[in-house]
């Protein structure tokens, strides 16, 4: 099977397979990517986000896979989250993450640096904040799972909220340290190295942010952030100007300190 593959469990490595849920768009691509995680001989398994709240045949398709004692939360936003709520009520799943909110059971908040034991596997657990600042990835064999800190197609969009641009490129960096592992990401199809794949995030991010540059000293100082997008992404698609903008911003906040 090939990525994407909807409503089927899509085996990725020894110990990785992808579900695909049917919500694709703008920002989620063909849609979030819930990883199933299980070691050889395990009944059980570990899954990684959940999906969003409003597609039950999704979750119900998880919930059947078999034993689910663990979720693991990779950032908070909805379309990882939403389905939180639903897996527990169908598997009794214990749920970790960063933010309270999310948790469920008394498996409690997920550290930097951690080894979770589970499903005949162990998963380390790593911060990479910069796109929202509870995201985290997780190291599985040769394989990292990175949410939307790095995705399968496209750049990652910086949260307007709580994310931070110097935040993440030092993920960036700390996945390019890794050595050559697979990239299991939120959304879109699994990439070969990250270490090729953060280069060129970091590469991608240094001359968007040398076009800020240029663009400041033609618009102005105080230029805004929209103002910049229609000076810069000349180059994206208008309907993700929006997104741009949070992107944007975030440049400009790291500049400006």
């Amino acid at each position: 099977m090939e990525h994407p593959a909807y409503g089927l469990l899509r085996p990725v490595t020894d110990t990785a397979s992808v579900l695909l849920c049917e919500n694709p768009g703008l920002m989620t691509l063909d849609g979030t990517n819930t990883w199933v995680l299980r070691g050889p001989g395990s009944d059980e398994m570990v899954v990684v986000d959940p999906g969003p709240d409003d597609r039950d045949e999704h979750i119900e398709r998880l919930a059947a896979l078999g034993p689910i004692p663990l979720v693991l939360i990779s950032h908070r936003h909805a379309d990882h989250t939403g389905g939180i709520d639903r897996i527990v009520d169908l598997t009794g799943a214990v749920v970790r993450s960063v933010g309270s909110g999310f948790q469920r059971g008394l498996g409690g908040t997920l550290t930097d640096g951690e080894v979770i034991d589970a499903a005949g596997l162990k998963i380390t657990v790593m911060a990479t904040p910069g796109h929202t600042a509870d995201s985290m990835s997780f190291l599985v064999g040769d394989a990292v799972l990175t949410a939307d800190t790095i995705l399968g197609r496209g750049t990652t969009v910086i949260d307007s909220e709580d994310g931070d641009l110097g935040d993440y490129l030092e993920s960036l960096r700390r996945l390019h340290g890794l050595g050559h592992r697979r990239v299991l990401p939120g959304h879109g199809p699994e990439l070969d190295d990250v270490v090729v794949v953060s280069q060129d995030y970091l590469t991608h991010r240094e001359e968007r942010l040398e076009q800020v540059r240029a663009a400041l000293r033609e618009l102005g100082e105080d230029a805004t952030a929209r103002q910049v997008v229609e000076h810069v992404y000349t180059d994206v698609d208008e309907k993700l100007w929006d997104a741009a903008e949070s992107s944007v911003q975030a440049q400009l906040d790291h500049l400006r300190r």
